[in-house]
């Protein structure tokens, strides 16, 4: 065989594999996650979340929960609430617009009171503490993320009633509330009308599983699946317990 031939073959060789490999990439994937929920809606009115601002707030307590509940708009209206209407700014700086003050909030099916800096200054502001009392009484379910906990504790409505909150700042948190049954290792704690998460991501987890009671399992599971998000589904699976001398 000349040095041509033995190039040509090759040359043929490789343009064979290249249109190989690109037919490989071009070729759909065998498994996708599907863009449909796995359970339909249910006739009847949307349920109503109501996600509480106020200045000095922690940007992942707020918005890792509604961009879980935010999967399911079908089934779920999202409005912000703060003690008034228009932008409140977040502890990390970025501001939020907050659709309503408390004055005017609309009935809710779910209110969340998200942790982060500004607690420490609102659980001494009598007006905002009212009003978080009278919003968690008039709602079915409440849940709180972080030391938003510490924020409902003070409220005295979480009293004889399990939760947990931030490790790193539970001395603070729970001094909030001397009579809540507060669980030192726990992701999250359902009690019922009170579902409650640790310390800022935890809340994303907290909100799936208020997802799965809801509206099932393969749901929450679906919407974990179309953020890219592993979800940490098991409650008392609380690493931040031990490093933070809880356990």
């Amino acid at each position: 065989m000349t040095d041509r031939t033995e190039s040509e073959t090759s040359r043929r060789a490789l343009l064979l594999g290249a249109g190989a490999a690109s037919l490989a990439l071009a070729a759909p994937a065998t498994a996708q996650v599907p863009t449909s929920p796995p359970v339909p809606p249910e006739p009847g009115a949307k349920r109503r979340l109501g996600m509480v601002l106020f200045e000095g707030f922690e940007l992942l307590d707020v918005f890792g929960p509604l961009e879980m509940f935010g999967m399911i708009k079908d089934r779920v209206e999202i409005v912000t609430i703060a003690e008034k209407a228009g932008p409140v700014k977040s502890g990390a700086g970025p501001a939020a617009m907050a659709d309503h003050g408390f004055a005017d909030a609309p009935r809710l099916d779910i209110v969340m009171i998200p942790g982060g800096i500004g607690t420490r200054r609102e659980v001494d502001n009598p007006a905002f503490m009212q009003a978080i009392r009278i919003l968690a009484e008039a709602t079915p379910q409440v849940a709180t993320i972080c030391t938003g906990a510490g924020v409902l504790a003070k409220t005295g409505l979480l009293d004889g009633h399990k939760a947990t909150t931030n490790k790193m700042a539970w001395k603070w948190a729970t001094a909030q509330g001397a009579k809540v049954l507060w669980v030192p290792k726990a992701r999250w704690v359902d009690d019922g009308k009170f579902i409650s998460s640790s310390g800022v991501s935890a809340g994303t987890d907290m909100a799936l599983a208020l997802i799965s009671r809801l509206y099932g399992k393969a749901m929450a599971q679906w919407v974990a699946d179309r953020a890219e998000y592993r979800w940490h589904d098991d409650p008392a699976d609380d690493p931040f317990a031990a490093k933070n001398g809880l356990s």
